[in-house]
């Protein structure tokens, strides 16, 4: 199991939740209750996980107490439920290493060199991390978090340059248009909007708002397929393309935004040591603890005789899960307590005074 490796001294942590998708924040809650803080780390730069960016304006049936909601209905009403417990979200950071320590606990680092020193780790990364789909040319890469990028900082200033947005999804239009109507300081000196075919996939009134910004000149469509790049003295100055009718086309840029949408991919659990089957993560039903002590995992990640991968399913799996650490850390079985009655969880809760 790789140690994690960084320069900066690692955080005290109670407890550390790998996801940031509906069971991941649950278990946030039921470890709310028992007393356990919670560090959030999700691959994203934003929480949901599956739920926000598959269906996120699509509805759910099956969440108990609610005839319907959508994927970010569900996730607001989770981060809302979560607010008295305070967690602390390390977000768009990847854990690349578990490891465990010789006097007790766990050391969990990411690739941005976040370390964090915690009691226990629940793993609730679904299908795996969310990660940009790439472009693959020969010699991109290289530009990646520089010229090349696949997330975009919020209010990050593009003024003067040359800003290509490649793909024909959603993502790829919204960022485009976020691109034209920035504030005028901020604006890039042009936006274009760069897929193999001049058709979008993407709701009708965000298509409106492209084809309005296109008939504007604020916004260019270039259609083809990538098929190199060029550069000069170490930069990126052009992604080449084939046009439709087979012809070479050239388009020049100084910031290339790829939005080909996301995947998952199970990456470094693999290298923690943990009992897996079919790339799922083995656990005890009683606990959800893996065959490592100090973690658990709960959600898509987990199998088990009879497991279903549905949301509610995973509440019930992240209940156990806290229930079993808090025990644990404690040294003895706990009485049950129920919120309409247990004025510690009220309290924990802040809906009641400190004693």
């Amino acid at each position: 199991m790789p140690a994690p490796s960084s320069d900066r001294p690692p955080q005290a942590a109670h407890a550390v939740v790998i996801g940031a998708g509906p069971v991941g924040l649950f278990q946030v809650f039921q470890l709310g209750l028992q007393g356990i803080a919670a560090h959030v780390i999700d691959a994203l730069p934003h929480v949901g996980g599956q739920c926000a960016e598959l269906y996120g304006d699509k509805p759910i049936y099956d969440i108990p107490a609610l005839k319907a909601c959508t994927g970010h209905e569900l996730v607001q009403r989770l981060c809302a439920q979560i607010e008295p417990f305070a967690p602390r979200f390390h977000l768009g950071q990847q854990v690349d290493a578990v490891q465990p320590l010789p006097g007790g606990g766990l050391m969990v680092g990411t690739a941005h060199g976040t370390q964090l020193q915690a009691c226990a780790v629940f793993i609730a990364s679904g299908v795996g991390a969310f990660v940009p789909r790439a472009l693959n040319l020969p010699g991109l890469q290289a530009f990646e978090g520089g010229q090349l990028r696949y997330h975009l900082e919020e209010g990050a200033s593009l003024a003067g340059q040359r800003v290509v947005v490649h793909g024909g999804g959603e993502a790829a239009v919204q960022q485009a248009i976020a691109c034209a109507t920035a504030p005028e300081p901020l604006r890039p000196a042009s936006t274009t909007l760069q897929h193999r075919r001049d058709v979008f996939d993407a709701p009708p009134a965000l298509l409106q708002e492209l084809q309005a910004l296109r008939t504007a000149g604020r916004i260019q469509i270039a259609i083809g397929v990538p098929s190199g790049i060029a550069e000069e003295q170490g930069r990126l100055t052009t992604l080449e393309l084939t046009a439709p009718d087979g012809q070479p086309l050239s388009l020049p840029l100084d910031l290339l935004l790829v939005r080909l949408g996301l995947v998952p991919r199970l990456g470094p659990i693999t290298e923690w040591g943990l009992q897996l089957e079919r790339k799922q993560l083995v656990v005890d039903t009683a606990t959800f603890a893996t065959s490592v002590p100090g973690i658990h995992a709960v959600g898509d990640a987990v199998t088990y005789p009879g497991k279903r991968k549905l949301i509610v399913s995973g509440f019930h799996e992240a209940t156990l899960a806290a229930w079993a650490c808090a025990e644990r850390l404690a040294g003895h079985r706990l009485p049950l307590e129920y919120t309409t009655s247990s004025a510690l969880q009220q309290q924990r809760l802040g809906v009641r005074p400190q004693a």
